[in-house]
């Protein structure tokens, strides 16, 4: 390994917010869209989405392919044009202004960097369209390389850097200009595991030392959980449930929220009462009956699935009061730290949950085993 490629793996991350250069931290807006909607022919890509983004807040748009949160994005870049409803940031109305007059920072999944130029070069790029003074272009676009620890390759064409830090090039050319908000579309997709997690800490670091207006759109939930400080599910072109990450996990409202966010099995029974605490209540299931909290809107007798995360779930009986359910081991994977095991439900329902190394003996394929889940950490979904 070459003493130039040992310096930059030591020095290959963000400043955090105390070593920040002067003169980069960004001009943080709010971001309100109102009844915004989005139609293409018969189909609505978005309906009716009423937003508001706190200025300084990270908030990610987390759906599946055609859920509409790149169509929503894309609207506030004025990359569409609404069918109907306003986008205003900064107080100010922007829902047909050019893009380029909306004061934006952009990141995409393609780094969009010219080959062309320098680093230096690429990131000064927007300040040069602003007509910004020679002197203030160099100081600025020295600030902003020192922040994403790019000062030392200033000189150097994207060609010549790595996946990760053509990324921090690219995030280094949407924050020198001190946009109201930054706008970010799968910008991590392109890297491996690796480099994406670690990238995901920076972006972090990044909003933490530069206190920017982040919209941000992944499918990826853990990417979500790991940077959001609130995510925004959508579904069908809808906002289905907004929350910070451990709400919308802890407390998911419908089926699809539960199931799209994390790992979850659904086991459906009849809402048969309510207890004395606020959401407690009581499913009858096959095999017997569990007591947890609803989390959305519900009527007694009425239909309803649990929700059961994997990491709830032991076979050693806890000291607070839990569930407990006979089920049918089916398998078990080893996954190097953990080990999945999957189960039969009464009733035919499969699920799984996380066997450590000491309890994998106590787990035989094919036998009977008693499973646990806490009261407080079952949820009944509509």
């Amino acid at each position: 390994m070459t003493p130039e490629r040992t310096s930059s793996m030591i020095t290959d991350t963000i400043r955090p917010p105390a070593e920040t250069a002067d003169g980069v931290r960004a001009s943080a807006a709010p971001l309100s869209l109102t009844r915004l909607s989005k139609r293409y022919g018969e189909v609505d890509a978005v309906r009716d989405v009423d937003l508001h983004v706190e200025p300084g807040e990270f908030l990610t748009l987390l759906g599946p392919s055609g859920s509409g949160k790149s169509t929503t994005l894309a609207m506030v870049a004025g990359f569409e044009t609404p069918t109907s409803g306003t986008i205003t940031l900064g107080g100010t109305d922007i829902t047909y202004a050019p893009t380029h007059k909306r004061d934006l920072g952009m990141v995409f999944q393609g780094y969009a960097l010219f080959p062309h130029l320098s680093v230096f070069e690429n990131v000064a790029f927007p300040l040069g369209l602003r007509r910004v003074p020679r002197a203030e272009i160099r100081q600025r676009v020295h600030a902003a390389l020192e922040t994403v620890s790019l000062g030392a390759f200033a000189d150097r064409r994207p060609a010549a850097l790595s996946g990760g830090q053509q990324q921090r090039v690219a995030l280094a050319r949407a924050f020198v200009h001190r946009p109201r908000i930054l706008l970010m579309d799968e910008p991590l997709s392109a890297l491996d595991k690796s480099l994406r997690t670690q990238m995901q800490q920076e972006l972090r670091q990044l909003h933490e030392a530069l206190g920017m207006t982040v919209l941000f759109v992944t499918h990826d939930q853990e990417e979500a959980l790991s940077l959001s400080d609130r995510i925004v599910v959508m579904n069908a072109g809808s906002i289905v449930q907004s929350g910070t990450p451990a709400d919308i996990y802890e407390n998911p409202t419908t089926e699809f929220v539960a199931g799209f966010l994390g790992s979850a099995t659904f086991i459906e029974g009849t809402v048969s009462s309510y207890g004395a605490e606020p959401g407690s209540a009581s499913l009858a299931v096959d095999g017997g009956t569990l007591i947890g909290r609803c989390t959305a809107a519900s009527t007694a007798f009425a239909r309803a699935p649990a929700v059961l995360r994997p990491e709830d779930a032991s076979i050693v009986r806890p000291t607070e009061p839990a569930n407990v359910v006979r089920v049918r081991v089916l398998s078990q994977v080893y996954l190097g730290e953990r080990i999945q095991c999957v189960v039969a439900f009464p009733g035919g329902v499969e699920g799984t949950f996380w066997l450590d190394h000491r309890d994998a003996a106590q787990v035989v394929v094919g036998t009977e085993i008693d499973l646990y889940w806490p009261h407080a950490r079952t949820v009944f979904v509509s």
